[in-house]
C-alpha cells in the first residue's frame, strides 16, 4: 500500500507559503499527512520563488539537493514560480524531477499525484523519468481556476498561511503594474482579486483557529477589487473585515502602491482601531527621472502630500519602504536625491536591494551598467543612514508603554512584536518576564537598538 504522506518546502515570499499551505490542505483532504523531514514523505514538493536570479538560485539548490537523494518510492514535484516562467529550464537542469506544477495551478496539486501515481515509477535499476509531467497553463492566468477546485469546495480551502498568532491572508494574486524591473506579471499573469465574501469567511474561521494578526497580501493591496469592477476596493473589504470580525485585534495592510492611497483608505484606517497604523508602501526610488525609468509613479510631490496627510490622521503611523539602489542610468545626484529624502522623511523601517536585471522585463534593454562595487557602495550609505534614523526613532519610545504580540520565550525573555512590526521584515521586542504566547501584553520600553526594543512585561 502506497504511504500518503507529503513534505513541503515554500521558498520565496509570505504569498507562496500561502499556495503552500493551500496545497497542504488539498493533500490532507485526499488523506495524505504532512511529515516534517524528507525521509518521511512519499511526495515531496518544492515551491518554488523565481522573482530575482538570487531566488531561482536558492530554488535549484533545494531542488537538486532533493533530487539527488530521492529514494526509487519517493515522488518529486516542482511548483510556483520558478516553474511557471522556467519549467522547461528546470526540468533540463534537475534530472530527477517527476512533476510541474505551475504557481497558479496550485489547486490541481491531488490531481498531478493521482497522474503521477498511475504512472510506472522508475525503479532504482531503471533510470530516471525521462520527461517530467508538466501541469502548466498556456499562459499565467487564473480566473476561474482558483474559484472551482477539483478536489475540494474553495470554501473549504482557507488562503492564508497561519504562523502562531499571526496570519497572512491573500486577497489578491497577479499584477497588473507595468514597473520596468519587475517579472512578476510575467509570472503571474494580471492582478485577480478573490471574492470579498471567500475573504470574510476565511477571516472569520482565522479568528476562530485563535489568530490575533490578519495581515492582507497581494503583489499591490490597493488595487484590490477593480477587476470586479469595485472602486476603493481595498477600503470597501477593509470595512467589510472589521464588521465581520470586531474582535479581531490587529488587521495589518501590506504592499501599497504609490499613488493608490485615497482619501478613503486613510479615513477607513483612522476610524477603525483595529487596522494598524501601519504603511507599507514601496517606494523604490525618489528621483522622478529614475522612477520614470522604472515605469514608476514619478509625482513626489503626492508622496510628501499622502505621507502628511497620513501622519496627521494617523498618530503614531508607521512607514516601512523599499528602495532599489543601482538602477540602469542612477547617476550619483540622483542617488543623492534619494539620500536627502530618506532624511527628510524618516521613514521608521526601510529595506534596499541592488538591481538586479532580469529577461523578459522593460528594463532588459537598459542592461546592467552601473558596476557592482558602486551599487554595494551605495547600498551601504543608503543603510548606514537608514540604521541612524532607526535607532533615533526607536529610541523616541523608550519610556513608553506598548502592546506587545508575544511570539516566544526564551533566557527569561518574552519576545514579540509591536503594532510598527510586520513578521521577519521589521524589528522584535524582547521584554523580562513570562508572557502567554499569543497574546498582546502591555511592555514598558526601556532600551532601544538599530532595529529592536527592550522592556519589561507591565500590568500598566
Amino acid at each position: 500500500m502506497i504511504q500518503k504522506t507529503f513534505h513541503v518546502t515554500s521558498l520565496g515570499c509570505a504569498k507562496n507559503s500561502v499556495d503552500s499551505d493551500s496545497m497542504t490542505q488539498l493533500l490532507g483532504q485526499d488523506g495524505y499527512r504532512l511529515v516534517k523531514t524528507p525521509q518521511q514523505a512519499s511526495v515531496l514538493i518544492v515551491n518554488t520563488c523565481g522573482f530575482i536570479n538570487p531566488a531561482r538560485q536558492e530554488s535549484f539548490a533545494e531542488l537538486r539537493a532533493l533530487a539527488e537523494t530521492k529514494r526509487p518510492d519517493q515522488i518529486l514535484i516542482a511548483a510556483g514560480c520558478l516553474t511557471q516562467r522556467y519549467g522547461s529550464e528546470v526540468a533540463k537542469q534537475v534530472p530527477g524531477i517527476d512533476g510541474i506544477l505551475g504557481t497558479r495551478r496550485w489547486m490541481d496539486i491531488v490531481e498531478l499525484v493521482r497522474q503521477l501515481r498511475k504512472s510506472p515509477h522508475p525503479s532504482a535499476g531503471s533510470g530516471l523519468r525521462p520527461e517530467p509531467l508538466y501541469h502548466l497553463p498556456a499562459a499565467p492566468t487564473i480566473g476561474k481556476d482558483v474559484r472551482k477546485t477539483l478536489h475540494a469546495s474553495p470554501s473549504t480551502v482557507l488562503r492564508a498561511s497561519v504562523a502562531g498568532a499571526s496570519a497572512y491572508l491573500k486577497i489578491a494574486d497577479g499584477c497588473r503594474r507595468p514597473c520596468a524591473f519587475c517579472a512578476i506579471p510575467l509570472i503571474k499573469g494580471t492582478a485577480v482579486s478573490r471574492p470579498m465574501n471567500n475573504i470574510l469567511t476565511d477571516a472569520r474561521r482565522l479568528r476562530d483557529l485563535g489568530v490575533h494578526e490578519l495581515m492582507l497580501i497581494a503583489q499591490d493591496t490597493t488595487d484590490y477589487g477593480h477587476d470586479l469592477g469595485m472602486k476603493d476596493g481595498l477600503a470597501t473589504l477593509l470595512e467589510g473585515l472589521t464588521t465581520a470580525n470586531p474582535d479581531m485585534d490587529w488587521i495589518r495592510i501590506m504592499y501599497i502602491y504609490p499613488g493608490y492611497v485615497t482619501d478613503r483608505l486613510i479615513e477607513v484606517m483612522a476610524t477603525h482601531p483595529q487596522i494598524l497604523p501601519y504603511l507599507d508602501m514601496p517606494l523604490q526610488h525618489a528621483h522622478p527621472a529614475t522612477l520614470r525609468r522604472m515605469h514608476r509613479p514619478s509625482n513626489m510631490d503626492w508622496v510628501y502630500q499622502t505621507l502628511a496627510r497620513m501622519r496627521a490622521t494617523l498618530p503614531g503611523l508607521a512607514i516601512r519602504t523599499t528602495f532599489i539602489v543601482g538602477y540602469p542610468g542612477e547617476t550619483e545626484e540622483e542617488f543623492q536625491t534619494l539620500l536627502d529624502f530618506i532624511s527628510e522623511i524618516r521613514f521608521d523601517r526601510v529595506g534596499a536591494f541592488q538591481f538586479s536585471s532580469e529577461h523578459g522585463t522593460a528594463s532588459e534593454p537598459l542592461g546592467d551598467p552601473i558596476p557592482a562595487e558602486v551599487k554595494e557602495e551605495r547600498y551601504q550609505r543608503l543603510m548606514s543612514l537608514q540604521q541612524n534614523i532607526s535607532l533615533q526613532v526607536n529610541q523616541s519610545f523608550v519610556g513608553q508603554t506598548m502592546n506587545i504580540l508575544i511570539e516566544g520565550f526564551d533566557k527569561g525573555l518574552s519576545i514579540g512584536r509591536t503594532y510598527r512590526d510586520a513578521p521577519e521584515i521589521d524589528g522584535l521586542v524582547f521584554a523580562e518576564g513570562q508572557a502567554e504566547i499569543g497574546g498582546i501584553v502591555p511592555v514598558r520600553i526601556t532600551g532601544a537598538l538599530v532595529y529592536d526594543l527592550t522592556g519589561v512585561l507591565t500590568t500598566k
